[in-house]
């Protein structure tokens, strides 16, 4: 048996999504042992003068609690 918590981070990039869930799921594995998986749950840009300047990602981080 295992019990797992989960935990919100927001992460952001200048480059994609991509790079702004990869960035959060390594932060969040540098601080939390055990992360088993994260699910996004939303997706924003920020914009100035009509050009896309920032992609941030709110993520729920599940990892399992030891023993």
């Amino acid at each position: 048996m295992s019990i797992a918590r989960v935990t919100e981070i927001s992460s952001t990039s200048t480059k994609s999504f991509e790079d702004a869930i990869q960035m959060g799921i390594q932060r969040a594995s540098d601080t939390l042992r055990n992360v088993s998986g994260a699910w996004v749950k939303e997706q924003q840009v920020s914009v100035e003068n009509g050009s896309i300047t920032g992609y941030r990602v709110n993520m729920m981080i599940t990892f399992v609690l030891e023993d």
